[in-house]
């Protein structure tokens, strides 16, 4: 086995196994113990000194784990049974075997890895084995070493691997470690004999069922920001996979052996080694970094990690954005290899004219364009058949669109190595834009092929602009996927609602799609939406001036390009206004409309905004964002028809009035009545069932008279993903952040506020609250210990500036950015209000500290608008002076900014810190 090991350098500096031999020779236990630790120590330092020195030798580190390992468990078990158990003249019952299993036995180890090993006896224990293994067991748990152990006789190990496919696969990688090297040899060819022969195809279908159901369980996803190094899409584990397979099927001992059986090329190994060096490299970092076991990619340890392994900026993107951009290639690089692998076991197993991996496609289209029909896949005929018309590049995903065929694995091999023929000659080629457009705006399922497509390089070589996106990651927690992942999901979802599959969640959208003039205007958009990230300014600016460029090469007439190119400049123009702004504000719907200017744009830049948002991961679509925008548009969907909004907000807030006198059963004089109460801003800013809720509060809570009333009412309401909690209060100065430090400190998270004051004095406040995993506080527990501190704060109980400070300290993960609070001040965004914008690092009991500080420069909230991207949070308060009106003067203005800032900024001091 010492080949196994022999590329690894100077191996005695890592640990020298004869002159620790030495030192063990008669030694007690503890004193083995304390040698063979430091031992342990010194070599895990030198190999992770070794690992800074060539930050990307992956594979050599993971060896040299392993070889460590191997030499204190030979060391462990030569001073057990050589000096704590000896046996002059064992029986032939008193054998042992060591062997490694799993990773360990393949002869790769992390940091941090578990140390799996199996003992096997030739029968069943006797008391001596059972003595020996205790003791082992014992001082490598002494050592600090994780171990995952079996005892097995051979007839034990040969029926749990018959039964078991993780016991089996373990086994598949056994190695000897030491102890009875006929008890190996005996044990290894039964395994063969009796597990392994005749069983190929089943074990085959099991790993890859088993791999289909670990990429779902973590993610289904090549492309997540935080990705998963060993078990998920594109990692470790999918190439410990393929070495299964070929090792079960062709009894390999080796990676590169797969190629002698024909299952990779040569250039194919160098990249199956290329991308197991850098995703080994990147595990070690990350073990060596957390301390443990730690296999997920985070946010907090990308930069640092980005730093060991000597990434540096460059102009439009940071040496952490470089390193997880170069992460991802290798990713993709493992999913091409797995396609042409099971490529060639379908050929090995299939029986003729039929499928072995997948079931076989019995459609055969009569107009293949030269393409051939190869088991039901596309294939090409001969290896020249792409450098003789290059156009077939784009004309093979258009045919597999068109006629629902899957592509050959090598087809798409062949695409790959050819995708470099794609030059200016071929994109300015009318056939070729033809079918790229024919697939991007495919009414079947333009998704799947243009994910193809991207994974074969010719998406990016087809579309350069699309090329510079490609495995490239968003530094952020909002976004979960790279740019091209992200954009191919928009896509995906809109082609599902085009076809009325999303109507339950989108009803709009989906009702809207049947009134747009041109379809392939949207898909062109969503496509091009986020196409200039990553080059240093406003992506969208940049992106219009790549939809100028591009859109009239792919055919789209003059009209079409300009609404493309709009769309692309003002596509997160919706959102924003509609998580940011307050919508009963009529300014706000005036100036939205002033921008969109038409009802075909607005149609347009809603759906686009429904996809962008969903397509950013999941939990970023709730319904408090359906019906934030479904409230935009329908307040500027009148004033577009309508050519004002005067006229219509009367006749809107008298509409809502007449439904609640309806409702409440009141006559004209009590509508009136409580009509003159609110201003007509609170009608049109709240739901006609919220409305009716408070009116059913403030009646019941007036009869109780001020002695009797109770102030708090609180109601889950799921469809909007939070819980409505309302106020009814005396108004007062500081009244809003004293309940919004309450709700922080119970564990509330505010998204938004209405605050609305009575004409008689009273604060009618409706807060939405969702819990800390985002949700409605629906617990009646919760609710209980929301109301008590929700009552004390109208009471006038301040909030505990200390808790309120533990419960500030940001996520760790969070820590993970650079984010500078910034607050912006425009005095022309409403004809009423002062609007300010705070926008900072999220976390709790940050809007508390905000208000706080609103109060504290003697201003009032008349609405808040919470949204959250991520790490960040953007605030935005729509203020009055404590007299009415807005908020003037430079000095004034500057004082609110100093505020706001102050309170942005502030985090715990060293001593909360550790307290929290």
């Amino acid at each position: 086995m010492a080949a196994r090991f022999a590329s690894i350098p100077a191996r005695r500096e890592i640990v020298d196994r004869a002159a620790l031999a030495e030192r063990l020779a008669g030694v007690d236990r503890a004193e083995a113990t304390a040698i063979l630790k430091d031992a342990l120590a010194q070599g895990r330092a030198e190999i992770a000194r070794r690992l800074a020195e060539k930050p990307y030798a992956g594979t050599e580190a993971a060896s040299a784990y392993a070889f460590l390992t191997d030499q204190i468990l030979r060391l462990v078990y030569d001073h057990v049974t050589g000096h704590e158990h000896p046996r002059a003249n064992p029986t032939t019952s008193e054998r042992l075997l060591l062997i490694a299993v799993g990773g360990y036995g393949r002869g790769e180890m992390a940091p941090c890895s578990d140390v799996d090993i199996g003992f096997v006896t030739p029968w069943k224990q006797n008391q001596w084995t059972e003595t020996v293994i205790e003791s082992i067991l014992y001082l490598l748990w002494d050592l600090g070493l994780k171990v995952g152990q079996s005892t097995r006789s051979i007839d034990e190990q040969i029926s749990v691997a018959q039964s078991d496919q993780t016991a089996r696969t373990a086994l598949l990688e056994a190695r000897y470690l030491w102890g009875d090297e006929t008890l190996y040899d005996e044990a290894s060819a039964r395994f063969w004999k009796k597990v392994v022969a005749g069983t190929a195809r089943a074990f085959i279908k099991e790993k890859l069922a088993e791999r289909e159901q670990r990429h779902h369980r973590m993610g289904d996803s090549r492309y997540l920001v935080e990705p998963n190094v060993k078990e998920g899409k594109g990692g470790l584990r999918d190439l410990h996979t393929l070495f299964w397979i070929g090792k079960y099927v062709y009894k390999v001992g080796a990676v590169a052996e797969l190629v002698d059986i024909g299952l990779l090329t040569q250039a194919e190994l160098r990249r199956f080694q290329r991308a197991e060096r850098f995703l080994w490299a990147v595990r070690c970092h990350l073990h060596l970094l957390a301390g443990r076991a730690e296999e997920r990619l985070t946010f907090d340890y990308q930069r640092t990690i980005a730093e060991r392994m000597n990434y540096a900026d460059r102009p439009g993107k940071s040496s952490v954005e470089r390193f997880m951009h170069h992460y991802f290639l290798h990713a993709r690089t493992v999913g091409d290899l797995t396609g042409v692998f099971l490529a060639h076991l379908d050929e090995k197993f299939a029986t003729r004219g039929s499928r072995f991996l997948l079931p076989m496609l019995r459609r055969r289209p009569s107009k293949l364009e030269g393409f051939a029909l190869e088991r039901g896949r596309l294939a090409v005929p001969r290896p020249d058949f792409f450098a003789e018309d290059p156009v077939r590049l784009l004309q093979m995903f258009a045919l597999a669109d068109a006629h629902g065929l899957e592509i050959h694995p090598m087809a798409m091999r062949a695409a790959a190595s050819h995708a470099k023929l794609i030059d200016g000659k071929v994109r300015a080629d009318p056939r070729a834009n033809a079918y790229f457009l024919d697939v991007l705006t495919s009414p079947r399922d333009p998704e799947t092929v243009l994910r193809w497509m991207n994974e074969a390089e010719v998406f990016g070589r087809f579309v350069p602009d699309f090329g510079r996106v490609v495995a490239q990651m968003q530094f952020d927690m909002y976004h979960h996927y790279t740019v091209d992942e992200h954009t191919i999901r928009a896509i995906g979802l809109l082609a599902r609602i085009e076809k009325g599959d999303l109507k339950a969640d989108h009803p709009l959208s989906t009702n809207l799609f049947r009134h747009i003039s041109s379809r392939r205007v949207l898909y062109v958009a969503v496509l091009l939406h986020d196409i200039a990230k990553g080059r240093g300014g406003d992506h969208s600016v940049l992106g219009e001036k790549v939809a100028e460029a591009l859109c009239p090469r792919l055919g789209l007439t003059a009209a079409e390009t300009e609404t493309v190119a709009w769309l692309v400049r003002y596509h997160l123009l919706m959102s924003a206004t509609a998580q940011k702004r307050d919508l009963s504000d009529p300014k706000t719907i005036q100036d939205f409309a002033d921008q969109v200017k038409s009802l075909e744009r607005m149609r347009l830049l809603l759906i686009l905004t429904v996809v962008d948002i969903r397509a950013v991961g999941p939990g970023t679509w709730n319904d408090w964002k359906a019906q934030l925008l479904r409230t935009l548009f329908a307040a500027a969907e009148e004033v577009l028809r309508l050519g004002h909004k005067g006229q219509g907000r009367l006749l809107k807030v008298e509409e809502v009035q007449q439904v609640l006198a309806e409702g409440m059963g009141w006559d004209a004089a009590q509508r009136t009545a409580y009509a003159a109460r609110l201003a007509d801003s609170y009608w049109l800013a709240e739901p006609i069932e919220v409305i009716e809720r408070n009116a059913r509060f403030v009646a019941a809570a007036d009869k109780a008279g001020p002695a009797g009333r109770h102030p708090f009412e609180a109601v889950a309401q799921p469809e909007r993903g939070a819980t409505l909690v309302s106020v009814y209060a005396k108004d007062e100065p500081g009244l809003f952040y004293r309940i919004a430090g309450a709700i922080s400190l119970v564990g509330g998270n505010i998204i938004d506020a209405r605050i609305h004051t009575t004409a008689d004095g009273m604060a009618l406040d409706n807060i939405l609250v969702q819990d800390l995993n985002r949700g409605p506080i629906a617990d009646r527990h919760q609710l209980r210990r929301l109301e008590k501190a929700v009552l004390e704060a109208v009471e006038g109980q301040e909030p505990d500036t200390s808790r309120l400070a533990a419960r500030a300290l940001p996520l760790r993960r969070a820590e993970a950015f650079a984010i500078h609070p910034a607050v912006f001040i425009d005095n022309e965004a409403s004809s009423r209000h002062t609007v300010v914008e705070v926008n900072a690092r999220d976390r709790a009991a940050l809007l508390s500290e905000l208000a706080r500080a609103i109060f504290e420069a003697k201003a009032t909230i008349h609405s808040a608008h919470i949204a959250t991207y991520g790490e960040r949070a953007v605030d935005v308060f729509y203020l009055a002076r404590r007299g009415g009106g807005k908020i003037t003067g430079p000095a004034k203005l500057k004082a609110l900014e100093t505020r706001l800032l102050k309170a942005a900024s502030e985090t715990p001091t060293p001593a909360k810190r550790r307290a929290a």
